[in-house]
């Protein structure tokens, strides 16, 4: 894979050319203050202070000394740290409110190439919808697969010449109640050639088909999104060797894959909670459940073959 292949999968690059066949989207480019507040793990977790009040964790303690179980521990001057002042973005929240108010009120995030999906268990929802720029910060502060822009987005490309993009981009996109997992499909092109489909969460073209915009007729079939081929896209109910293999081969065959049962579902890094909530030893459960995911895997890839 290229740098080149990379760069034209960021959402900046293709919606403005696929927008009448795409969900509605607003796109930001990111102050690089911002794009430091997500890169930096050197202190505290801190949302940045709302100019409009918005707060993604309504619930949590603001002041602690206000709290009737808070018990002071007395400590020499020197010992006393002062607190971090949260971090403020007032520009960037105010452009990031009026496109929300203009897409319905409510959006899901995506930088460059990655959504966080895998935070949406911790928003107060369980998932992407964000009514805020709060809420945006949270989702993006939280998620590894934004890591995976910021840090290393480049580092599957044979060329590799950047670490980063010089610039990060924030797609808000309209938030449909009606877009169901269900009915989302991953199409696996290269060269030109369209060798599976499978079921699951998000639907990717591979840049063979930029070209082929005209194909997407009659709005009822929405593209989502493009991604690259193997680096860190899924390939979900496929391996990147089948598909490989499927190439070599050549021909006219399409395989095409569906979940027939939940076990099918293969949890993935992206769509999950942190490992660290998981118990994964012998007789949690888990290693059962994930078993039997296996076993399923290859007992509808044997009956499709």
């Amino acid at each position: 894979m290229k740098e080149e292949d990379m760069n034209r999968c960021q959402i900046q690059e293709w919606y403005p050319n696929f927008k009448s066949c795409s969900i509605k989207t607003t796109i930001h480019e990111l102050p690089e203050s911002f794009v430091q507040y997500l890169l930096d793990d050197s202190g505290p977790f801190l949302l940045p202070l709302s100019i409009t009040n918005d707060d993604a964790l309504p619930n949590r303690v603001h002041k602690p000394e206000e709290e009737e179980d808070f018990v002071a521990v007395e400590g020499s001057g020197d010992e006393a740290e002062e607190p971090v002042p949260p971090p403020s973005f007032p520009e960037l929240e105010m452009e990031i409110k009026a496109s929300i108010e203009s897409l319905g009120g409510a959006i899901f995030p995506k930088l460059n190439w990655s959504a966080p999906k895998d935070s949406a268990w911790i928003s107060s929802t369980g998932n992407l919808k964000c009514t805020s720029f709060s809420e945006i910060a949270l989702l993006l502060r939280s998620s590894d697969s934004v890591i995976h822009d910021l840090y290393h987005a480049y580092d599957s490309c044979t060329d590799k010449t950047a670490s980063r993009p010089s610039s990060f981009f924030l797609a808000l996109r309209k938030w449909y109640p009606s877009l169901k997992p269900e009915m989302e499909f991953r199409c696996f092109v290269r060269h030109k050639l369209l060798v599976g489909i499978c079921q699951r969460e998000v639907t990717n073209f591979y840049p063979a088909l930029f070209e082929k915009k005209d194909d997407l007729k009659n709005g009822r079939v929405k593209l989502l999104d493009f991604n690259p081929w193997g680096a860190s896209t899924l390939p979900l109910m496929f391996t990147w060797d089948e598909l490989e293999e499927k190439l070599r081969e050549g021909g006219d065959e399409l395989e095409f894959r569906i979940v027939e049962s939940r076990c099918g579902i293969r949890p993935g890094l992206k769509t999950a909670v942190p490992y660290d909530y998981l118990d994964t030893s012998q007789g949690s459960g888990w290693d059962q459940f994930l078993r039997n995911a296996d076993e399923e895997l290859r007992r509808q890839t044997s009956a499709g073959a």
